[in-house]
């Protein structure tokens, strides 16, 4: 990944509390990570920093949209997002990432680039089944909607009178399940 400096803070010369950061979220963003799964985004990020004494809290914030493909339709959509990230930054001999909710810097640091933070909260605030409000809510009207209805398994009617042609011989084996 590109490092942007926009993203890079440097936390030696801040004063101890609260710090506010905010970033505005496009693909142009996502493409430093060669991320292109999405469409289009339009993204807030807010990120804040409190500086403490021994170590940094960083609470991110990200709200708004992406243009996504639905998994059903492929119709694009708009999908609202709105995700948090909480990560406690401290210090040691060597870097550590392991933990996700805990980073740690070697001693001599005095920045951090919080960009990877903004893209994971980002991209694990998007579900991984991404389905077409229309077709929950039965507005959608789409060729392909209309084919998977069609295609769709019959009514549970019509697979009762089904079972009703059954062979006679076998009927005696379903009293062996209803016992």
């Amino acid at each position: 990944m590109k490092a942007k400096k926009e993203y890079v803070i440097p936390f030696v010369g801040l004063k101890q509390g609260i710090h506010q950061f905010e970033y505005e979220i496009n693909n142009d963003f996502l493409a430093l990570f060669d991320f292109e799964e999405y469409n289009s985004s339009d993204l807030h990020a807010a990120l804040e920093f409190n500086k403490k004494g021994t170590h940094f809290e960083l609470n991110f914030k990200v709200e708004g949209s992406v243009n996504v493909d639905c998994d059903v339709t492929t119709e694009a959509f708009d999908l609202p997002l709105s995700n948090d990230l909480y990560l406690v930054v401290k210090f040691g001999d060597d870097y550590n990432d392991e933990n996700e909710e805990l980073l740690t810097l070697p001693h001599g640091e005095y920045e951090i680039n919080v960009a990877q933070y903004i893209y994971e909260c980002i991209v694990l605030g998007v579900p991984s089944k991404r389905v077409h409000p229309g077709i929950e809510d039965g507005t959608l009207q789409s060729e392909i909607l209309e084919r998977l209805e069609s295609l769709a398994p019959k009514e549970i009617k019509e697979s009762i009178e089904a079972e009703d042609e059954i062979d006679p011989r076998w009927n005696k084996l379903k009293n062996l399940l209803k016992d």
